[in-house]
């Protein structure tokens, strides 16, 4: 697995990077055709793979920031659902 990810990173130009995660976005390849369930998931790998090498933490697809600070109080936890109580 790892020496398939290293040769696709060895194949994978920015232009290529870009191509993949507009037809993520998109679904579709740039004439038009659909992308399949796997060349959905394969696009996505690729595409991770891609920004752990090349692209700064904190611009890769769906970085979120550290919270600067721990929040005040518990009010942003919904208290109207049940706990899950598992049964044997």
């Amino acid at each position: 697995m790892e020496s398939h990810i290293q040769a696709v990173l060895a194949a994978m130009t920015p232009q290529i990077y870009e191509s993949f995660k507009r037809a993520i976005e998109l679904r579709k390849w740039p004439d038009g055709r659909v992308l399949s369930e796997q060349q959905l998931r394969t696009c996505m790998e690729a595409v991770i793979a891609y920004e752990h090498h090349h692209v700064p933490l904190e611009q890769r697809t769906g970085y979120v920031p550290p919270k600067e600070e721990a929040c005040e109080d518990e009010s942003h936890i919904h208290t109207r659902e049940t706990p899950l109580v598992w049964r044997d």
